[in-house]
């Protein structure tokens, strides 16, 4: 391509694709939680805390300290419970959930990890650590958290569904996250997000052209 320097595909340039995505109308793609399927107590009150700023016309997120405090209020009495029974991989995995859905993910990470030391087979949990590293911006952690949940649930459609996400979004990797949306739809065929999964592989096809680890003319930001 004449004297344009191409450079090799990174997780920097996946972000900015994911930018590029979002400017040009197509969705970025979101992961789905692995266990709880509704929103803690603790979440719901950061979208109302949302909500009331909106109305009253601040429209500011909370901050880093009020959710820090909304997930510990949450905790408590999860934590409470673990001091007569500290091993409890439910527990554990509660109170990760806790500090997941106030974007504490770290925290919810070490808790998923005592989880799983007490219960390495919750394909469940270790999707939900996959989540977590996916949105600390670690790709390569939350694949192996992936592909660790699906040694034990192969076609677990959440996993199925991150993966995909992360492959494509964080590794350009289109074939591998086609593969992994195919066995999907194939195992789970009343998957109630199937319109979602079809929209994000017409989108990915679009960048069936860059390989995974190959050159590409998309400058590093």
């Amino acid at each position: 391509m004449g004297d344009t320097k191409s450079t090799t595909w990174t997780s920097t340039q996946a972000y900015v694709l994911a930018a590029i995505c979002l400017v040009a109308g197509i969705a970025v793609g979101y992961l789905l939680r692995g266990s709880a399927s509704t929103a803690t107590p603790a979440a719901t009150a950061v979208q109302q805390q949302d909500d009331s700023s909106a109305m009253m016309g601040g429209g500011g997120q909370p901050t880093p300290d009020q959710m820090r405090h909304m997930a510990e209020k949450q905790a408590e009495p999860l934590l409470a419970q673990l001091k007569s029974t500290p091993n409890d991989p439910k527990l554990l995995a509660q109170v990760g959930n806790v500090y997941y859905d106030t974007q504490l993910y770290q925290d919810a990470v070490n808790y998923y990890q005592q989880s799983l030391k007490a219960d390495p087979k919750n394909a469940g949990v270790r999707t939900d650590m996959g989540t977590a590293y996916w949105y600390m911006g670690n790709i390569d952690q939350a694949l192996a958290s992936f592909d660790e949940a699906l040694k034990y649930e192969p076609n677990k459609p959440t996993t199925l569904f991150n993966r995909g996400i992360v492959k494509w979004q964080g590794k350009m990797d289109v074939k591998g996250a086609m593969a992994d949306w195919q066995q999907l739809l194939k195992t789970n065929p009343d998957y109630p997000d199937r319109a979602k999964v079809e929209e994000y592989m017409k989108q990915a096809e679009k960048h069936m052209n860059i390989k995974p680890g190959t050159k590409t003319d998309i400058p590093v930001k």
